[in-house]
């Protein structure tokens, strides 16, 4: 039983979200129903999402050009700069975003998965 106290509001989604669930939903083997109810929306509405998908009146902005930004190279344990022979034992690359969202992979990230996991934080 849900129990709802006070006004609903309406939730507003962004068109990357419902294209995400849409995907989700196109997997083979999801069932509509599930999909709805694991996002807590109705079929209908899924529904109506890929109806707009199919008519080209939903879609995702296209990103952004890339632009270079400063890079800043520390080393935690001897402040200063880093000598470029030094090694690592756990090479790891660090982004900070200007939002303040920090990634943090190992090196052998593939380019492109790292690639897409950045586009997506843009928006």
């Amino acid at each position: 039983m849900e129990l709802i106290t006070g006004v609903e509001r309406r939730r507003r989604w962004r068109a990357e979200d419902k294209l995400w669930v849409l995907a989700e939903a196109a997997q083979p083997g999801a069932r509509t129903p599930e999909v709805a109810r694991r996002h807590d929306i109705s079929r209908g509405l899924l529904w109506y999402w890929r109806r707009q998908l199919r008519q080209g009146r939903l879609a995702v902005a296209p990103a952004p050009e890339p632009v270079s930004l400063p890079v800043q190279v520390s080393d935690p344990i001897h402040p200063g700069p880093v000598a470029p022979a030094v090694a690592v034992a756990d090479p790891r690359i660090e982004i900070a975003l200007p939002d303040g969202t920090l990634v943090r992979v190992g090196a052998d990230v593939d380019a492109a998965a790292l690639r897409r996991v950045l586009s997506v934080l843009r928006r």
